[in-house]
């Protein structure tokens, strides 16, 4: 039998690539090959359709392969203009960075352009050092700030930072949502910068305490510490307004933006600080090019970031998540309200997560405690993978907290896809409370989890 050319390439992926997650992908029965891509719509080659509730990990704010972005890149590739000269100056960085600290406002001035989230991370340890003469670094437990080395140094979880060696020293961990761990920190005076994500994401959609931000910055000025927000997963209208930061009233000192920065098409962050941080950097002539990365300010990447501010602000996104979010929490408490499975459904905007716990009947508490002490995500994954499976639904638990079941569709979901995906958490939470096939499959799926 002849292969076809995708049959090809995904033999080639698992022998050239990452084995393991081919493996992993097949145990959940999520190894689906994506032919056609839209809105909040995944279509496969086998003929099913996938409703996205996960966006790529906030990727995709204005839904997938948005035409207007489409458009806006087939320009600029067909003017055959300066994409990566590197030394000229390049305008549309200057259109996209006004635009942008136009957005965050407060006193954030400036603009670097770098790829990823992790890299606009990097950016913001090097210039909050450079800024205080300090070398210490603040973040609180439970973060997710990327998987370089500086980024993992602001990281409390073993599981990202083991077996990498040692990290950044003088990196010192709080907890959330704790002013009275975090002002015993700042007093030392030996930390550059605070950073911390404004709605922990991956650390289980944590919310802040009402006057919490308003009341960190105040510490943070009154130590002389920076106050650096990561808005990778929560910006860009994903919370609402277009940071995070808006809801709770806090100017930082500098904000990360990456993800959906670019419409999910094109690889880009921007790192927004004030004029004082920036010039502390780029201090002197012989300072211009002190901090760069090559791929930074390329034509694509800032054609792709104004088309997609552009649908942002045309389309009303901002405003179409904090309705919709809205809409999904109260019919999530409404239709889970009685499960004893079901702890909170918490969020804000189109960020939410359903937060489960321990069952107490003795039934079903026995099967969940025994594959619990195989792997702590096997309850979370058994629910994403019936919601694939069975419903047609992509999500994913978060990642430092298995127990918190991610809903971030993109920000034009519909309100019956909204109806979609609550009937199908419904449908799944009432078979964990009902079936004994559900805790049946489980336990076999974490009996293969262990032998693979």
């Amino acid at each position: 039998m002849t292969l076809t050319a995708v049959e090809t390439g995904a033999s080639s992926y698992s022998t050239h690539v990452n084995p393991q997650w081919v493996r992993l992908l097949d145990l959940l029965e999520m190894n689906v090959e994506y032919e056609r891509c839209v809105g909040s719509e995944l279509f496969t080659s086998d003929g099913r359709r996938i409703l996205d509730f996960l966006s790529g990990y906030c990727v995709h704010n204005i839904g997938h392969n948005h035409p207007a972005v489409i458009a806006a890149l087939g320009e600029e590739l067909e003017s055959c203009g300066p994409a990566m000269i590197q030394s000229h100056v390049p305008k549309l960085a200057g259109e996209l960075a006004e635009r942008l600290c136009k957005a965050a406002g407060g006193n954030l001035s400036k603009v670097f352009f770098a790829s990823s989230g992790s890299e606009g991370v990097e950016a913001a340890i090097k210039f909050s050092r450079a800024r205080t003469g300090r070398n210490g670094m603040l973040y609180a437990k439970s973060a997710f700030h990327g998987l370089t080395c500086g980024a993992l140094s602001l990281m409390d979880d073993p599981f990202w930072r083991g077996n990498f060696g040692p990290l950044l020293a003088d990196t010192v961990a709080v907890p959330f949502n704790d002013l009275a761990a975090l002002e015993q920190q700042l007093a030392t005076r030996k930390f550059a910068a605070f950073i911390c994500e404004p709605i922990q994401a991956e650390g289980g959609i944590k919310l802040p305490a009402a006057d919490y931000w308003r009341s960190v910055q105040s510490l943070c000025a009154r130590y002389g510490t920076l106050l650096v927000l990561d808005e990778v997963q929560t910006g860009l209208h994903r919370t609402g307004p277009f940071l995070a930061s808006h809801l709770y009233d806090v100017q930082p000192d500098m904000v990360v933006l990456a993800k959906a920065l670019s419409g999910g098409l094109v690889p880009v962050s921007a790192v927004i600080m004030t004029n004082e941080i920036y010039s502390s950097v780029y201090s002197s002539l012989k300072r211009a090019i002190i901090h760069t990365s090559t791929y930074s300010e390329n034509g694509l990447a800032m054609r792709a970031g104004l088309a997609t501010l552009d649908v942002l602000e045309s389309e009303r996104l901002g405003v179409r998540a904090t309705g919709a979010g809205e809409q999904l929490r109260q019919m999530l408490s409404d239709e889970l309200a009685g499960y004893e499975m079901v702890k909170a459904v918490r969020g804000e905007g189109l960020l939410s997560g359903i937060e489960f716990r321990a069952p107490h009947q003795l039934r079903l508490r026995i099967a969940f405690e025994a594959f619990m002490k195989i792997h702590p995500a096997m309850f979370g994954q058994i629910v994403v993978m019936r919601l694939f499976r069975d419903h047609g639904i992509l999500t994913q638990i978060c990642g430092n907290n298995f127990m918190v079941l991610k809903a971030a569709p993109p920000l034009v979901v519909t309100e019956e896809q909204i109806r979609e995906f609550v009937d199908a958490v419904r449908e799944v939470v009432e078979l964990a409370h009902s079936s004994v096939s559900f805790w049946a499959e489980a336990l076999g799926l974490a009996r293969r989890a262990v032998n693979l």
